[in-house]
């Protein structure tokens, strides 16, 4: 039994993981931790828990306990740098929801966050929790950098492909779509119901700080060439849709690609390999990532599901803690277990 700290607990991922935290049953005790939120009850913030939950006070961020065993932290970019380091030196396990240790070169994070890395140490001690990798090795870790949401989605869905066939790709582009929730709880005028309504655009084309995430993880399982991603923005609260298109030199055979997403995700909980595309509400409010690829002459198009907020975000988040533990994925996120584990 462990005990868990939440770091900036009052936002659309620490309600989540404030959810899946008390009805995990190895944490014996959580603490939410806040700043305007502070001295706040958590029924105050989430009403919905009212009867389902144990309602407590939000402490002061800055009187963080060390007493937890682990923490999240579910914090704006720049800002975990102020409390991981400490963390890490007095041995705790760490699993930051934010950017700040996504990358893994500082400069890369300096030109793509615009802020100075005061840590870029840990950066190398990290480990990505793109938690359903079959290659994942958690031993010894006391950092997980959790990915961001698109990547999630374009990484689940592409990761296979190029570590199997990266030598027989030319170059990749992803077109993702993402509910207004991605942009968290702050206020903004563009988002307001009135502007979203009926409306779809794209943003950030070249400078989205979810594009260096997903070359780095392609770098790392082989491939080296070009690649492209298009962030849209949809008039929808909650999910993400990520279709990529991957050009081949020669061309792949359908069962053989079939045969690497099996070998890839074959031991994975939320991992479901789709006959047709998916649909968004095939996994919102889940931790489950459904793919589909249809391959035709030298393209594949591959298309993915999740849920931003939960396999984006916290489900994963609490997907990293079991792995660091041992324990199984599902555990706090289904609360009836997993009993068909087959992605097909």
């Amino acid at each position: 039994m462990i005990s868990v700290g939440i770091i900036g607990g009052s936002g659309y991922t620490g309600k989540n993981l404030v959810k899946y935290c008390s009805q995990h049953p190895f944490i014996k005790e959580f603490q939410v931790y806040g700043l305007n939120s502070a001295n706040k009850s958590i029924l105050e913030l989430f009403p919905e828990f009212k009867g389902i939950i144990q309602n407590r006070i939000i402490r002061d961020i800055n009187l963080i306990s060390e007493y937890h065993d682990v923490y999240f932290l579910a914090l704006p970019h720049g800002e975990a740098l102020k409390y991981v380091p400490h963390l890490y030196n007095i041995d705790k396990k760490i699993i930051d929801l934010g950017g700040d240790y996504r990358l893994d070169s500082a400069s890369d994070y300096e030109n793509w966050y615009g802020k100075k890395h005061t840590s870029s140490d840990l950066l190398s001690e990290k480990l990505y929790g793109l938690a359903d990798l079959s290659s994942l090795d958690y031993s010894n870790i006391k950092l997980i950098a959790n990915p961001g949401c698109y990547p999630t989605a374009a990484l689940l869905s592409l990761t296979p492909l190029v570590k199997y066939f990266s030598k027989n790709i030319f170059s990749i582009s992803t077109s993702a779509y993402s509910g207004t929730s991605g942009a968290g709880k702050t206020a903004r005028e563009d988002l307001l119901m009135s502007e979203m309504d009926g409306n779809a655009a794209a943003y950030n084309l070249n400078t989205h700080r979810h594009q260096p995430e997903i070359e780095q993880m392609l770098n790392k399982n082989g491939f080296n060439g070009n690649y492209s991603f298009a962030a849209h923005l949809l008039p929808i609260a909650v999910g993400i849709y990520s279709t990529s298109f991957i050009y081949l030199a020669d061309k792949l055979k359908a069962d053989d690609i079939a045969d690497a997403f099996q070998a890839e995700y074959k031991n994975s909980v939320f991992l479901r390999m789709r006959e047709k595309p998916p649909q968004l509400k095939w996994v919102v409010n889940s931790n489950f990532c459904d793919i589909h690829f249809s391959v035709k002459d030298n393209n594949i198009i591959v298309t993915s599901a999740i849920d931003n907020l939960i396999k984006g975000a916290s489900g994963q988040a609490v997907q990293n803690l079991n792995r660091l533990f041992g324990w199984e994925d599902y555990l706090g996120i289904l609360n009836d277990g997993a009993k068909d584990v087959s992605i097909y």
